[in-house]
């Protein structure tokens, strides 16, 4: 897998496969098949996972993510990213 160490909004993204999500009360669990792990993505780490099911590049999943919530643009590329950074160290997604 690729690491990328600073990601680019210009990015694309997307979940890796193999993964098994359920929803629990509102937020989304993982169980990663590749690592064996357990992972709570809670209700916005749900949303972004749904999100990146086909390719999207991060700005566009900024943009999604800000039409839906009210939040700053800094706040939301720097959440998101350290967010996917997280997935793509786990190897959950891949970036291209």
């Amino acid at each position: 897998m690729n690491k990328v160490e600073k990601f680019s909004i210009k990015q694309t993204v997307k979940q890796m496969e193999g993964n098994i999500v359920s929803d629990m009360n509102g937020e989304k669990v993982m169980l990663s098949v590749q690592n064996g792990k357990y992972y709570n993505l809670g209700a916005l780490g749900g949303e972004i996972w749904d999100q990146i099911k086909e390719p999207i590049t991060i700005e566009d999943l900024i943009t999604t993510l800000r039409t839906k919530y009210e939040v700053e643009q800094q706040q939301c590329e720097e959440q998101t990213i350290a967010f996917l950074r997280q997935l793509m160290d786990e190897g959950l997604v891949e970036a291209e």
